[in-house]
């Protein structure tokens, strides 16, 4: 059974009144089949399977791309206390493996993330640690205070809300599929955006936008998202993984010392920056040394006719 036929068939059941719980559950047992078949964590329904099962959060390397996934999907990847800490870790690893160049974050079963798990708020709120200090340990969903050196993309399928919302608003790329729905899905049970969303959402598309999306709390829509500037690109369903992994493979190619410096001179001007002038200034502090380190061998390449009359290759 397609991933398509599944959602067909979970809006038809949905229209007959059958609850949300019994609808999902009997579409998972008729695409169990396709799930098994199509994971990119495991292609059968043995060993592989084995590895997954149990763990809230998967890592695959992929040459210097690593992928990481959320893999609750039984409660559409919602992020508790343990799987926020095993996010936290691996985006951490990630970070400091000189070895890998981009990371892919998505969720496994269909859903990126459906925010953080208010089960787990309602019923063991003694046992949950927040800590108040942004600068020190984790924040409530994991990685969303890090301030990552190198490129994180976001493959979003199904549901990014609340708080998943807010993890996709972490990463520089974000691929939507088309079907795909975020939103600011809290404001109807009074959880507030402390996972950076009230901050990132306005910087990426305006405040008005932002404030339509974080007072009202209404969904998002793939087409919309990438009028708004929040989907940097929409895939047909199913194609969201696949479409961050070539596009985190093209970037991996380019000379990262010098993308990495024009990434941090992008983030620092909107995020940090208090004047236009320092602004310039971080540019060209971290600039100007790739000259030397890159710029000379691409200008040596471009030389030698590659690149030539306009033609674009990631490859040197």
């Amino acid at each position: 059974m397609t991933l398509r036929a599944c959602q067909s068939t979970t809006r038809a059941l949905l229209a007959r009144n059958l609850s949300w719980r019994a609808a999902t559950a009997l579409v998972r047992l008729l695409g169990k089949k396709y799930s098994e078949k199509n994971s990119p964590y495991s292609t059968t329904a043995g060993k592989e399977s084995e590895k997954v099962a149990g763990r809230t959060v998967v890592k695959e390397r992929r040459g210097s791309v690593v992928t990481v996934a959320i893999n609750r999907p039984e409660v559409r990847n919602a992020v508790n206390q343990e799987t926020a800490g095993r996010l936290l870790d691996e985006l951490t690893a990630f970070d400091s493996d000189p070895a890998l160049t981009v990371a892919v974050l998505h969720g496994n079963g269909g859903n990126f993330c459906a925010g953080y798990d208010l089960k787990e708020l309602a019923h063991h709120t003694a046992s949950l640690k927040l800590e108040q200090d942004v600068t020190k340990g984790p924040a409530p969903m994991g990685p969303s205070r890090l301030v990552l050196s190198k490129p994180l993309i976001a493959a979003v399928s199904g549901y990014a809300v609340a708080g998943g919302l807010e993890l996709a608003l972490l990463a520089d790329l974000r691929v939507v599929e088309k079907s795909a729905v975020m939103g600011v899905f809290c404001r109807r049970f009074g959880v507030p955006l402390i996972d950076g969303g009230t901050v990132r959402l306005p910087r990426l598309i305006g405040l008005s936008r932002a404030m339509d999306l974080i007072l009202t709390g209404r969904p998002i829509g793939a087409q919309e998202a990438l009028a708004f500037g929040l989907a940097n690109r929409v895939v047909p369903d199913g194609q969201a993984l696949q479409a961050a992994l070539e596009l985190a493979e093209q970037i991996s190619t380019f000379p990262q010392q010098c993308m990495r410096a024009d990434r941090s001179s992008a983030l620092y001007s909107v995020y940090d920056a208090p004047s236009f002038s320092l602004a310039l200034q971080y540019e060209m502090d971290h600039g100007a040394p790739i000259i030397q380190t890159e710029s000379v061998a691409g200008a040596t390449t471009f030389s030698s006719g590659t690149g030539r009359g306009g033609k674009f290759s990631s490859k040197r």
